[in-house]
């Protein structure tokens, strides 16, 4: 009896060790687990990649933004070298200065012309006019000489004047005779007159033809100095968004191809947290709940932020992740947008801790797996 009671004594307190073991792991558990209505979730800071890319191809010769620096939209970083286009430049302005002085003197000559046409058509018009009552006094001198050398011939055949009278009359017809002739030449002369200078309406259209060519090519030239101005302005990369430089991916003297990346930034004020949830709580997220944010470096603070993204397509866990239920093998990848980064003192590739709650009435806590 004595022997059972030795053996017996030692095994139940081994059997209360036990249970006060399993009873404290218990315990350690439950407090660790948040209440119904939160989730907790790990993961890194991420940021929307920004790019600072060349448009052409080129050796770089100049590179100002080092990693760390914080850039505003549109600083330059980097300067292609640009010699061989600051010539195509030059040349392309220089034809454009050569059209534009040709037009302008084409231009001048279509407005003298346009003047010049329009009064010379007028004193044709009044030559011919002129000549037109020229040649109708001479008819009417002609015909009233004619009458008269008539009546003049049939007194002298009759004996009644004397033969120089009807001399002289006749002379005097022969003269208008004569004074008719000439009219009719006149205006002949100046119904060609007329003509020919009716023909500036044909040197004036073909002026604003040559005007018309002439403009057309300066505005070809304009447009090749403004592609020019163009290339040598994409020579030089600019930064596309504001941001915090990363990574210098090239250095002054390497060739970039169209497309190459130059420097790499990341916008501190549009960071987000991915994390993974599991399969048995995703059912629970929808966007827009509110989330907390923690950081071993400022465990007393806390980030708000959103729920922003739910992927719709499950992943094994990540290997990098940590999760508190070994025995979960699917989980979701969820990305929380980070509402403001005071003093940019959080950065990509931080880890934290999240708190999502998706009851409006649960209080918050803290993560407790740590």
């Amino acid at each position: 009896m004595e022997k059972n009671r030795k053996f017996i004594g030692p095994a139940l307190l081994g059997v209360a060790a036990i249970v006060i073991g399993v009873g404290f792991f218990y315990y350690l558990a439950s407090s660790r687990k948040l209440p119904e209505g939160l989730i907790a979730a790990s993961g890194r800071i991420e940021g929307d990649r920004i790019v600072a890319a060349a448009k052409y191809p080129g050796r770089i010769s100049k590179i100002f933004a080092r990693e760390g620096d914080t850039v505003a939209a549109g600083t330059v970083v980097a300067q292609l070298e640009d010699t061989s286009f600051q010539a195509k430049a030059e040349q392309a302005k220089q034809a454009l200065n050569a059209t534009d002085a040709q037009l302008k003197a084409a231009q001048a000559n279509l407005d003298i012309a346009q003047r010049e046409v329009p009064m010379g058509v007028s004193v044709a018009d009044a030559g011919v006019s002129q000549a037109q009552a020229t040649l109708a006094k001479a008819s009417a001198v002609e015909q009233q000489a004619r009458r008269d050398a008539q009546r003049h011939k049939e007194l002298f055949e009759r004996g009644v004047i004397e033969r120089h009278r009807y001399e002289q009359a006749d002379l005097a017809w022969q003269v208008a005779q004569s004074d008719v002739k000439a009219a009719q030449e006149a205006v002949k002369r100046a119904q060609q007159g007329l003509s020919q200078a009716g023909l500036g309406t044909d040197k004036v259209k073909a002026r604003q033809q040559e005007v018309e060519a002439l403009r057309a090519q300066r505005d070809r030239a304009a447009a090749a100095v403004m592609e020019a101005d163009s290339v040598l302005g994409d020579l030089v990369i600019k930064s596309p968004a504001s941001g915090i430089v990363l990574t210098r991916l090239r250095e002054p003297g390497e060739v970039v191809l169209p497309g190459g990346a130059v420097v790499e930034m990341v916008n501190l004020d549009q960071l987000h947290l991915k994390v993974y949830v599991p399969e048995s709580k995703i059912g629970q997220l929808r966007l827009g709940l509110p989330v907390r944010i923690y950081t071993d470096a400022q465990p007393d603070q806390f980030y708000e932020a959103t729920v922003s993204y739910i992927s719709s397509r499950a992943e094994f866990t990540p290997k990098e992740v940590q999760t508190t239920d070994e025995r979960v093998k699917l989980v979701y990848a969820v990305k929380l947008a980070i509402a403001k980064n005071p003093d940019h003192k959080l950065m990509p590739g931080i880890p934290a801790d999240a708190v999502i709650r998706w009851k409006e009435n649960v209080t918050w806590q803290k993560p407790r797996w740590k």
